[in-house]
């Protein structure tokens, strides 16, 4: 049997558990919170008072963290590209009665929240030139990305295994320092994004980890190429008004390592989670090719907390169109 056809298989065996799976870390839409929650009620006689306390709220925040913050929402608002790439996964049907399908559209209908409450508070804010943030967004979509899984789910599954836990902690560091600077309505925003990232990092994780117990070979395969070619960020095509591709990313990626967001660290601690998390050295009965992949992964976070020891990130940084620091 050829590779696709055994991935083919194990999606088809795997499929019985997804409602199950859709009930178990996914929120019932009229349960789970909407951006409006938290934001100034615009049918509320006091909400121009609520407008005028979180823009004062806003002006303690520093330039590093409007960044950060922007470039989470940009992010997130990419949610088209998103769908449209999980929907090209082997063993998802769009188009049938599928339940991988359901799970894709369903994970979409919460991550759709978080760009849309982030949105509405950046422009609430006052601080930010919203029609630039748009143009990075509308880039970002049409840009796409590529993550180097092509349609395997096997390498996409560990892609969203380690990109969930990562907007887990950007989005939690994002609340700690908002909470710090007296910000507690985008803290708590920001905490429930988190939240809801680490329920969908808990499902793709047990994705993976059932894929391992039926093909452990493949599964130890997928996983060590994922981590030779590197996780990149989902935003790593962000640009601005009269850029290429990618040209902001950099920057942005620097300024949530000078604010502690999302550091080289928390990279290898995310590999060093995953590998905790599916006891990768307790599986057994793999190929020898499988054999030296799961050796060099036990071995891959030392080597990679080396490397990051020794990034050096500039004291300052790039001056972006989306907010200036005179406008702060």
């Amino acid at each position: 049997m050829s590779v696709q056809n055994t991935r083919l298989e194990v999606m088809k065996f795997l499929e019985k558990d997804i409602e199950t799976s859709v009930n178990q870390y996914l929120m019932p839409v009229e349960k789970i919170w909407q951006p409006t929650d938290f934001l100034p009620d615009s049918q509320s006689d006091n909400f121009l008072e609520e407008v005028k306390e979180l823009r004062e709220l806003a002006k303690d925040l520093p330039y590093d963290f409007w960044i950060t913050l922007i470039g989470d929402t940009i992010t997130e608002e990419a949610l088209p590209t998103y769908e449209s790439w999980l929907m090209t996964v082997e063993g998802i049907d769009q188009l049938g009665p599928n339940s991988w399908s359901n799970w894709v559209r369903s994970w979409t209908s919460e991550e759709n929240r978080h760009g849309d409450v982030l949105n509405k508070y950046l422009y609430l804010s006052g601080r930010i030139n919203m029609r630039e943030v748009e143009i990075s967004t509308q880039y970002l979509i049409a840009d796409g990305f590529d993550i180097g899984t092509g349609s395997d789910p096997y390498k996409n599954f560990v892609y969203t295994s380690f990109q969930e836990l990562a907007t887990y902690i950007s989005h939690n560091r994002v609340s700690q320092i908002a909470k710090q600077h007296g910000e507690k309505r985008l803290a708590k925003m920001c905490k429930m994004i988190a939240g809801d990232e680490m329920r969908h990092h808990n499902a793709y994780s047990e994705f993976v980890n059932e894929i391992f117990k039926v093909d452990p070979s493949e599964m130890m395969l997928a996983f060590l190429h994922m981590m030779k070619l590197k996780i990149v960020m989902p935003a790593h095509f962000l640009r601005e008004s009269g850029q290429s591709i990618g040209m902001a990313f950099e920057h942005f990626s620097d300024c949530a390592q000078r604010i502690g967001v999302y550091t080289a660290q928390d990279y290898v601690d995310i590999l060093q989670k995953l590998i905790d998390r599916w006891e990768i050295g307790k599986i057994s009965n793999l190929t020898d090719e499988a054999e030296k992949a799961r050796d060099y992964l036990m071995k891959l976070p030392a080597r990679m907390a080396k490397i990051s020891e020794r990034l050096v990130i500039p004291e300052q940084g790039h001056i972006f169109k989306w907010v200036t620091p005179a406008t702060l």
